[in-house]
């Protein structure tokens, strides 16, 4: 999925629609969102112009008094949107994204220069958050704030700047969004003199967008006829080809597993000598532990919740008087759900590779957190080859 994100400082005619539509074209863009369009009527001809093409859904905000205003453009045949929430200084847009299947929410926003105009921006952004149950967030735009005194040059800064970047980063904390790798210009926003510049637009996704979306990256474009740079968001999976096989610790919790590695060690023995052997009895090993694990290990975080949910209908459905075969079926399904979770949490501590951590500290959201930072780190975000 890739997200274009411009603030125009003005939509105007010519040079601007016709730039505006070569980076939807050239970067293959799914979602246009613009800000400061400063523009009191559009309409759906406009829409088609910008985005080069006749099948256009849109959303838009009109601009007060020829400032502000935003502009939300996707094809409804990749994006399909089932609700859209226009409040002042953000768009909302929530629905399907068709290629893999997956519902995401979109945020346009343009937050204003004052600091009572961003709290109250903040303020209704975690109300609507907050009553939406989907986990994978995008909030993109002008946020007219930098989150660390770095990303501020040639500005005379003060304890007020300090006490507002750390209410924006402790807003961001809230949200339970955050910043993803960023390739390019340090810089989104400069002042037409080159006195001062600022890092002021940005990409901040949830933790369920990186789960599904690990590789996703900010491009920070070159600037053109605006004082702003347009940025790009790629969120695509990429194929590495196959992934290392790999023994959890979890596996040992499990009484099957000791007895399967045993007997397909035994009941397989290929001819030749030692080392190609031992190769063969690794490999055929390997795929049997695949299948055991598939068939007896699955998705455990689904297996967790049914076995919550069981155990939870077991209790509203007992009587005060319980048999002795409903007494054990309870203690059976509590047991299965302790080892589940147990199993569970080991797999995923692993994976995060945090080894100072104890078995049994059961905090996967923690540990999926950096597993995701962990992917962002290692990924490849591009090549620089002379000057191209």
């Amino acid at each position: 999925m890739n997200i274009l994100s411009y603030n125009i400082r003005g939509l105007g005619r010519g040079i601007k629609w016709a730039s505006i539509r070569k980076l939807v074209g050239k970067h293959q863009v799914d979602v246009l969102c613009l800000q400061e369009t400063k523009r009191d009527s559009l309409s759906k001809e406009d829409c088609q112009v910008l985005w080069g093409h006749s099948d256009v859904a849109w959303e838009w905000q009109p601009g007060e008094n020829t400032a502000g205003g935003l502009l939300c453009i996707w094809d409804n045949n990749n994006f399909q949107v089932d609700f859209r929430i226009t409040e002042k200084r953000f768009i909302m847009l929530g629905g399907t994204w068709l290629a893999e299947m997956q519902r995401v929410v979109v945020v346009n926003i343009y937050a204003s220069c004052d600091i009572e105009g961003k709290r109250q921006l903040w303020q209704s952004l975690s109300k609507r958050k907050s009553q939406i149950q989907d986990d994978c967030w995008c909030l993109v735009g002008d946020f007219n704030c930098v989150r660390n005194p770095s990303e501020r040059l040639g500005s005379n800064r003060s304890n007020s700047d300090n006490g507002l970047i750390s209410e924006f980063n402790d807003w961001l904390h809230e949200m339970e969004v955050d910043d993803i790798p960023c390739v390019g210009k340090p810089f989104t926003w400069v002042r037409p003199n080159g006195s001062c510049k600022s890092k002021l637009d940005r990409v901040c996704v949830s933790d369920g967008w990186l789960s599904r979306w690990p590789d996703s990256s900010q491009f920070n474009l070159e600037r053109n006829y605006s004082d702003y740079c347009s940025i790009i968001m790629h969120s695509k999976c990429i194929d590495w080809g196959p992934k290392p096989f790999k023994v959890y610790d979890g596996w040992l919790m499990n009484k099957q597993f000791q007895k399967v590695v045993r007997d397909c060690w035994l009941d397989y023995q290929p001819m030749g000598w030692g080392g190609y052997a031992l190769k063969c009895k690794l490999q055929h090993l390997k795929q049997r532990l695949k299948i055991w694990s598939k068939d007896n290990i699955g998705d455990l975080c689904s297996k967790v919740k049914q076995l919550q949910q069981k155990l939870n209908d077991l209790e509203n459905s007992i009587p005060a008087q319980p048999s002795e075969q409903q007494v054990q079926e309870l203690k059976k399904t509590q047991a299965d759900l302790w080892g589940k979770a147990t199993m569970q949490e080991s797999i995923v501590r692993q994976k995060s590779r945090c080894r100072w951590i104890k078995e049994g500290d059961n905090n996967t959201s923690y540990f999926h957190r950096v597993i995701n930072f962990r992917r962002r780190r290692n990924a490849l975000r591009g090549m620089q080859i002379g000057d191209t």
